[in-house]
């Protein structure tokens, strides 16, 4: 979800408002904005206020990706040359934030956590947290959060199997336990020979994930943060990961 700050950067920044009206919008172009623009069914006459008003409302309370086509439209409406050429170098930085604003709206639809068959609380905790930070911050704050989503569902699996695990057992090591010990995953049907090796490859990249959440996300001070793109692929190989373990232990 877009912060309030990148809100007003696209639209006192961007668009621009004079006498509190949102750019050359009068009250029939805005309406039309929205279908001919955004390819929305949205009409701001259910909304009070001026136009920059009506805009900021719906905008505010659109889900990520009805905001990024919102967005999309802004800058179809109101590309670069729109503008007084005085104005186009620091429009141009503007349109380029916004285009990376829409990769992140869009890009945070990743694979989803299915309700969790096993479950405690801190694990419902983490799994909220980690939206919230995804929706207003990017999926690069969700990475600290989905590793401890991970590692505290795999150890309340082993505790309600009676499989003992030590409280300073990493991520990867509670999972390799809880491979060798869980009858649940030691009949994957056809093919185990082939599932064994996915099963496999997906530890080592849990055991990566370690190094990642401690170097690389905002679990501690650290300098250099993962990109987007890449702290998505990260949530999206985690949240797999739990989906698939979830429905083997359903039963």
């Amino acid at each position: 979800m877009l912060t309030r700050p990148e809100i007003f950067m696209i639209t006192n920044g961007y668009i621009g408002v004079s006498s509190g009206y949102l750019g050359d919008f009068s009250y029939r172009t805005h309406e039309e904005f929205y279908p001919y623009f955004c390819d929305l069914d949205i009409s701001p006459t259910a909304y009070e206020g001026t136009t920059r008003q009506k805009f900021l409302t719906i905008l505010e309370n659109a889900d990520a990706i009805t905001q990024a086509k919102i967005i999309r439209g802004v800058l179809k409406k109101y590309p670069v040359d729109f503008f007084p050429e005085d104005q186009r170098q620091a429009k141009q930085r503007s349109f380029l934030a916004i285009e990376e604003l829409i990769r992140r709206l869009e890009g945070g639809q990743g694979v989803s956590v299915n309700v969790l068959i096993i479950t405690n609380k801190v694990v419902e905790r983490a799994i909220q947290d980690t939206k919230v930070l995804i929706e207003t911050n990017g999926a690069t704050s969700g990475v600290d959060r989905i590793h401890t989503t991970l590692h505290g569902y795999l150890k309340e699996v082993c505790k309600q199997a009676g499989i003992e695990v030590e409280e300073n057992e990493t991520l990867t090591q509670v999972f390799k336990k809880l491979k060798i010990n869980h009858p649940a995953l030691q009949k994957a049907g056809p093919r185990q020979h082939d599932i064994d090796h996915i099963i496999n490859s997906f530890s080592i990249a849990l055991d990566k994930l370690n190094p990642i959440r401690n170097k690389a996300s905002l679990s501690h001070p650290n300098e250099e943060l993962l990109e987007e793109d890449e702290a998505m692929f990260v949530l999206n190989a985690a949240q797999t990961v739990l989906n698939y373990l979830n429905s083997k232990f359903k039963l």
